[in-house]
């Protein structure tokens, strides 16, 4: 994975959509307007895919990239069968 400031970003990230979550779950406890919830609700997803690029980014700079540099073919097809499988379950 990652670098260690990168992954304390990542971190910092998710700690913070734990939050947002939590206040999410306080309104819908409180009862309060369901647009309101709803525009939370959108923030978290779009926080979380925020997230998700970062860590797509980095598996291709790394993770990617290094079966590319090592020229090992069987390692290059498990890695781009890997990434096509993920996407595939993302458009379900």
């Amino acid at each position: 994975m990652a670098e260690k400031p990168h992954k304390d970003r990542l971190v910092g990230r998710l700690n913070r959509i734990e939050g947002q979550v939590r206040g999410v779950t306080r309104m819908v406890e409180d009862g309060r307007y369901c647009i309101d919830i709803l525009t939370q609700v959108q923030a978290v997803r779009a926080a979380l895919a925020k997230v998700e690029t970062e860590i797509l980014k980095e598996h291709l700079d790394h993770c990617i990239e290094g079966a590319i540099a090592s020229g090992d073919i069987d390692e290059q097809r498990r890695k781009a069968g890997e990434l096509i499988e993920l996407l595939g379950r993302a458009t379900r």
